[in-house]
């Protein structure tokens, strides 16, 4: 599956529709997003039943900014709409491999459990 261009009109359908979603943050101008680039469409080929797009930080600056974007590129994974990693940096193939294997072993029931721990945690202290 190629990837798809996300823009603030289909971001949260995206999200909303799909389980598992890689999202890269990049720009047309920056270095590191160009030698990434061919790494994440080889592993959205490889990968395809999960869903690999792409946000144009100058096309799209609001949906950049509303999640704080401030080096790129960065890599966000959502699995069941909860951001499960959100790191800037290119990586090498392996590393995203391993990183979205590492996704897929995830124990959503428990992820969803941790968080609202720590939420009512934080709560808690306030």
């Amino acid at each position: 599956m190629a990837t798809i261009e996300l823009t603030k009109d289909n971001f949260n359908e995206t999200l909303q529709d799909n389980d598992f979603v890689l999202i890269d943050f990049w720009a047309s101008w920056c270095g590191p997003c160009k030698m990434f680039a061919p790494v994440y469409e080889r592993a959205s080929e490889k990968h395809d039943d999960l869903v690999f797009a792409k946000v144009d930080t100058e096309a799209q600056q609001e949906l950049a900014a509303s999640f704080n974007i401030q080096s790129i590129p960065t890599l966000m994974i959502v699995r069941d709409r909860t951001v499960l990693y959100a790191q800037p940096g290119a990586l090498p193939e392996t590393a995203l491999e391993d990183l979205i294997q590492q996704a897929r072993d995830l124990d959503m029931d428990e992820v969803r459990k941790q968080i609202a721990q720590q939420q009512g945690d934080g709560s808690a202290q306030e």
